[in-house]
């Protein structure tokens, strides 16, 4: 079963997508300025910021550098 938060944005989970590729690709989770970079951000407080609405949502969970990304539909 598929789960997907409704309050996500576009962007939340062009950023999910973008964790879930750079794991399988590299084995490990991208840092946030990696994930500016690759969505096409300047900020990285930007992306700070979805981050942690992801974590609050339970779509995203972090550990440090570590990286699980919970539920997430497509």
């Amino acid at each position: 079963m598929n789960w997907r938060p409704e309050h996500l944005t576009e962007r939340e989970e062009e950023i999910l997508r973008c964790i879930r590729w750079w794991i399988e690709d590299k084995g490990e989770g991208p840092s946030v300025r990696q994930l500016a970079h690759v969505v096409g951000m300047r900020s990285t407080a930007s992306v700070a910021y979805h981050l942690a609405n992801l974590e609050r949502s339970g779509a995203l969970i972090r550990d440090g550098r570590g990286w699980n990304i919970c539920r997430l539909g497509h």
